[in-house]
């Protein structure tokens, strides 16, 4: 199912959304290895429509110049998306006061931290100083 929505997101990313055949392919192989975040993004999508096959669905038209999204195929798609957008959205929600847990986003993301990450330069810099403060009392 992940390639049939892979399909349908190249279709929805062409400017007219349509594209041969040959269009859809390269840029459906390209997606497929492209790495684990797309891999898993469309298995989310792909739970939430465990028996769709966009022919059947009317979301893609074909003939003899290639694939063509349909509007409806384009709605299936933004809803499917939606879906699944809601069903991960408590896991942005901020630290639950009453419970000792902290949600692993907050551990995991450096833009989370209350402290700002120091540079290499700052590093160095704050090493120097120490070093000069002690050769001064010695």
């Amino acid at each position: 199912m992940s390639f049939q929505l892979t399909v349908l997101k190249v279709l929805a990313g062409q400017p007219t959304g349509r594209a041969s055949v040959a269009e859809v392919r390269r840029a459906v192989e390209i997606l497929m290895n492209s790495g684990r975040d797309w891999t898993d993004r469309m298995k989310r999508l792909a739970e939430q429509a465990p028996d769709l096959n966009i022919f059947s669905a009317k979301f893609v038209f074909r003939d003899a110049l290639g694939w063509e999204i349909t509007q409806e195929g384009r709605q299936f798609l933004s809803a499917l998306e939606r879906a699944v957008a809601a069903q991960r959205e408590p896991l942005r929600s901020t630290i639950d006061p009453s419970s000792s847990e902290v949600p692993v986003q907050a551990v995991t993301d450096p833009t989370n931290s209350p402290i700002a990450p120091r540079s290499r330069h700052q590093s160095s810099r704050r090493r120097r100083r120490k070093g000069r403060s002690s050769r001064r009392t010695a």
